[in-house]
């Protein structure tokens, strides 16, 4: 009886090759910033450049893949946490794996404001998370665990907001973010909290760039 297994076919090599490349592009990203070039990520996928193009036929269309890689796993964790009977852990919890993704990852800041923004997929992909986050956010409220006027936008802004507080110590103080997350937190609890003196942001929604005139 001949048990070889037939050879991968064209289709099977396809998905691999992609998956190898994601692989290696979002260790690469994480570890160096978006500045890796294209030679190197193919060559820690083990892979020769040209493979790498006709899967993204730019770098930004491969950080675009990236993004919405990270943007998937935070609405997916969201969306499991809306089951927590404890709707202010929760919360937190969320808030402690978006700042941790910020800290550990390079490249992550640094692809909110490239163009791969003007991909739609990965601003429907925010705006995903954003409706997640504040059905997240309302049934912290309802529970009493944050303040009333708080709003799911309110904490998107502030995942990076805690991360650039920290991010000046990040190099030798990894884990400094988290006593930023900690007071952060404080700040949202709703026990004798003052009004705040500023409306809500009405969003995350993004709209593609102009074009350049």
């Amino acid at each position: 009886m001949d048990d070889t297994k037939p050879a991968p076919g064209p289709r099977a090599d396809m998905v691999r090759n992609r998956r190898l490349l994601l692989t290696a592009a979002a260790e690469a990203f994480a570890e160096c910033g978006v500045d890796v070039s294209m030679s190197e990520i193919a060559q820690r996928a083990g892979l020769a450049k040209g493979t790498v193009f006709r899967h993204f036929a730019s770098k930004d269309d491969l950080l675009a893949a990236i993004m919405l890689q990270l943007l998937d796993r935070l609405t997916e964790l969201a969306a499991r946490l809306l089951e927590a009977d404890d709707a202010g852990a929760a919360l937190r919890e969320f808030m402690t794996t978006g700042v941790e993704a910020l800290a550990t990852d390079q490249a992550f800041c640094e692809v909110i404001g490239r163009p791969s923004l003007q991909h739609a997929e990965v601003r429907d992909a925010i705006g995903r998370l954003g409706d997640v986050v504040e059905d997240l956010t309302s049934r912290a409220k309802e529970q009493r665990a944050v303040r009333a006027d708080i709003t799911g936008t309110d904490i998107m802004l502030l995942l990076g907001g805690i991360h650039q507080t920290a991010a000046p110590l990040l190099d030798t103080d990894p884990h400094i973010w988290r006593r930023y997350l900690a007071l952060a937190f404080d700040g949202l609890c709703d026990s004798g909290a003052r009004t705040l003196p500023y409306p809500p942001p009405a969003g995350l929604r993004l709209s593609a760039p102009s074009p350049p005139s």
